[in-house]
Parts: structure tokens; C-alpha cells; sequence
């Protein structure tokens, strides 16, 4: 509020109305500001925004029209590629991914049997999505089926044939039995009672019904009754052997990123506290083991996993030549993890060691409840980044025969059938496409749960 006189005038008013606020100038707010403060703050700056314009301009264009504009989406062979053919310019050729997408997804896995990977590809996504989704219900069921339901079932699925021992199929089946026979006892009352007596049924009553299923010997139950679903099929259906010399493509790159990833992370983690540790033997060979891995590349990894490991069993028990190379590939990315681990360690305050023990933890106690929590939180961005090394790294294994993601696509650039000059240019493209889009959707999660747990350390 103003108050206004004049010196013609002895009255005075009392403005009742704000003034209209006014614009900001532009060279403090809009994008011009906003263009100078980021782009054009120095000559230096400026200098590199232009090259940055001039590299874009002349390279973002032709990309477009190769990939976009002048493709070719159909097509059933190497005529729907070629410029004399069609009678214009070709750009990429993306009816030989098409073409060739079955291929890339299995290898040379045989085609009726391709619903076995369908049905791992779904169990794998669903415990994925149930490991990984913060809200998703019953965590402990998710994590036992994804470490433990989910692996003994793609390794009977996949393999088949005379994979199962006739031993473990007999325990499969036993199991199943009892587990069906346990779940009828836990859900009708009257066979409970006619089996177990008054006494185990009321203990079994007590619980809600919703809880008494997902009890953790209901898990084992529940897993059992799966596992005996498989073994069934193997044995009835009589699934047929599939080598893993005809698996290939994706699925080989998610079988390896997989088992790297699981059995690294609490290998990493054994390491690093070994490194830690006070007993001498057990702290020399961890760093012995840590340091000799890091100081060879993956590929003398691998070679020695494919060639050494064999000597160290006896012959009928040699291992197969996929198993050779994820063994490699687990203790190699484990070496890695465990210097992450250990700098998440280092980080921890002494007073948290001291708090703990003054509450009377022992060891493992300490560890388990209060140093490592705090310790991965830590080094999330460094346990992501080497997951997604680890992820990309999975192409060395052709080294050793393994056909997996980008062999497959290496292998079908001879074909004759798709000889083009822009086949090699699209499926290298693809592969980028992939790669790139997994080890996105990984950092972008690790950023997700950086911030979900740095929540409650903001002030």
C-alpha cells in the first residue's frame, strides 16, 4: 500500500490494487538466458556448442535416411536389399533381422523345442520383475524361486534328455508326492485330522490362511510340486536331449549375464571380507585370488577355464563346455566386486563396528545387519557398473565356441541368402540397439534404488 500527494492537490489516496507485476528481462529468464548461462557461458563453451551443432548437422541426417527413410522392412531374401533391384537407394536392411530374429533369440536350439526357452524366458522374467519391483509381495517367495525354483528348472528344461539323474529324478518325484499329500493335509480339516490328530491340527489352525501356505516348509513344498511337475514331464513326455552346443543367441547372453551376476555378487562380497579379515591364510588368498584375476584380461580367463578346469575333475565328471565359461566368467566379475565391496567397507565409520559389538554382535552378526547393508548402499553405482561390464563382456565367450548374442549375428552375416552391402551395418546396429537397452534399463534401476534408499540420509 502507497501513499500518494501532489503539491496541487491536499488530498491523499490509498492505492487498493497491486501494480502488474512485469515480465523478467530476457537476458535473465527464458531461453535466451537460459541458452547464454549453459551453451555460450565462455568462448570456450561457445566454441564447443557449435562443433557439437556442426557434428550433429552433418552426421544425424544421414543416419535418419540410412536407418529410417531408405530401410527396407520386408523381404525374403538378399533382392529386397540390393539398390539394382529395388531400383533406389538401400539403406538399412531390416528385413535380414526379420528374417533371422528366430535365430538370434535361440541359435541353432531345434525348433519344436523352442517353447522349453519360451517357458525359462517368462519364468526368468517373473523373477525379475518380483526381485526387482520394490512393491511386489512376498519377497521371500520371489527370491526363493528366483535363486533356487528357477535355476534347477531351466537346467532340466533346457537340457532334457539324460540331463536328470535317475537318482534326483526319484527324490523329484518322492518329494513331489509328499509335497502333495503335506498341502492336502494343511488345507482340509478332516484328512488333518484323520492323519495328524487334533493336537498338529489345531497348531495348524492357528494361523491365518493366508499364512500358513507361505511358511518356508510350504516353499519347499511349493518347489518340490514343480519340480515334480518337470521331472514328470521329462520322464512321461520323454523331453529330448538338447546339447549346449545348439544353444546360441540371447539366450546364451542372459544364461552368462545371469550367473555372473548372481554367484558374483555374494562371491564379491566373501572376498572382500576375506581381504578384511585377521586370519592370515584365509586373507592371502583372497588378495592372491584378487589380484591374479584382475591382472589377466578375460579372454586368458576363459581359456584357462575351457582347457585347465577339465584337468582338475576326473574325466567322466568333466564339465560341459558352457559350464567351463560361466565358472570363468562368475569368478572373474567376483574378483571385481569384491575391490567394490571393499571400498564400501572402508567407507564404513569405526563407530558403527564399535556400536554394533557394544550391543553384543557377533561377526557375522555385525556384518549381516549392520556394516554390509550400510556398505552396498554405498557402492550401488560400482556394483551396477560392473554388472554392466559384466553384461557386455558376455561377447568374449566366442572366443572359446560359445555362439552367443552378437555370434549369432556374426554367423549369419556369410549367409548368401542376406549378402547386401548394408547387412553387416544393420546387424551390428541391432546389436548396439540390445546391448544398449539392457545396460540402460540397469543403470536407470540403480539410480531408482540410489534415491529410494538415500531418502532417509537427507537433512
Amino acid at each position: 500500500m502507497t501513499d500518494a500527494t501532489t503539491e496541487n492537490s491536499p488530498f491523499a489516496f490509498v492505492r487498493r490494487e497491486a501494480a502488474p507485476q512485469e515480465a523478467a528481462p530476457m537476458s535473465v529468464a527464458g531461453p535466451v538466458a537460459w541458452i547464454r548461462a549453459n551453451l555460450f557461458s565462455s568462448p570456450l563453451n561457445g566454441f564447443l556448442t557449435l562443433l557439437c551443432l556442426y557434428i550433429v548437422a552433418t552426421s544425424v541426417p544421414d543416419l535418419i535416411r540410412f536407418y529410417f527413410i531408405d530401410a527396407v522392412w520386408s523381404g525374403s531374401n538378399r533382392d529386397a536389399c540390393l539398390p539394382d533391384k529395388v531400383g533406389r537407394p538401400v539403406g538399412a536392411c531390416w528385413a535380414y533381422v526379420a528374417d533371422r530374429f528366430q535365430y538370434f533369440i535361440y541359435g541353432s536350439y531345434p525348433v519344436p523345442q523352442r517353447w522349453r526357452v519360451n517357458i525359462v524366458f517368462a519364468m526368468f522374467a517373473l523373477g525379475v520383475v518380483w526381485m526387482l519391483w520394490n512393491k511386489a509381495p512376498l519377497k521371500k517367495v520371489g527370491a526363493f524361486f528366483f535363486f533356487v525354483m528357477l535355476p534347477i528348472s531351466a537346467y532340466m528344461l533346457l537340457l532334457g534328455g539324460d540331463a536328470v539323474e535317475n537318482r534326483l529324478r526319484v527324490l523329484i518325484l518322492f518329494t513331489f508326492a509328499l509335497a502333495v499329500l503335506y498341502t492336502v493335509l494343511s488345507f482340509v480339516p478332516s484328512l488333518a485330522r484323520f492323519w495328524t490328530g487334533p493336537a498338529l491340527l489345531a497348531v495348524e489352525l492357528e494361523a491365518p490362511p493366508w499364512k500358513r501356505f507361505y511358511r518356508p516348509k510350504r516353499l519347499i513344498l511349493v518347489a518340490m510340486v514343480i519340480f515334480g511337475l518337470i521331472a514328470i514331464l521329462d520322464a512321461r513326455a520323454g523331453l529330448p536331449r538338447v546339447d549346449t552346443g545348439l544353444w546360441g543367441g540371447m539366450m546364451v547372453t542372459f544364461l552368462i549375464a545371469a550367473v555372473g551376476i548372481v554367484f558374483s555378487l555374494p562371491l564379491g562380497v566373501l572376498l572382500a571380507l576375506g581381504r578384511r579379515s585377521r586370519l592370515p591364510i584365509i586373507q592371502l588368498f583372497s588378495v592372491i585370488f584378487i589380484e591374479f584375476v584382475r591382472g589377466v584380461p578375460l579372454i586368458t580367463v576363459l581359456f584357462m577355464a575351457n582347457t585347465m578346469l577339465p584337468l582338475f575333475v576326473p574325466q567322466e565328471y568333466s564339465p560341459d563346455r558352457l559350464l567351463r565359461p560361466l565358472v570363468g566368467v562368475a569368478l572373474f566379475a567376483a574378483a571385481y566386486m569384491a575391490e567394490v565391496i571393499r571400498g564400501g567397507l572402508q567407507a564404513i565409520p569405526k563407530g558403527q563396528y564399535e556400536g554394533a559389538m557394544s550391543l553384543g554382535l557377533g561377526y557375522w552378526q555385525m556384518m549381516r545387519l549392520i556394516i554390509l547393508p550400510q556398505a552396498l548402499r554405498i557402492v550401488i553405482p560400482g556394483i551396477v557398473n560392473t554388472f554392466i561390464g559384466l553384461f557386455k563382456d558376455t561377447t568374449l565367450v566366442t572366443i572359446v565356441g560359445i555362439f552367443d548374442f552378437l555370434r549369432t549375428i556374426e554367423a549369419t552375416l556369410v549367409d548368401p541368402t542376406w549378402a547386401t552391402p548394408t547387412t553387416r551395418a544393420t546387424g551390428y546396429a541391432f546389436a548396439a540397439i540390445f546391448y544398449f537397452l539392457c545396460c540402460w534399463g540397469m543403470s536407470r534401476y540403480s539410480i531408482a534404488v540410489e534415491k529410494r534408499l538415500a531418502a532417509g540420509q537427507k537433512r
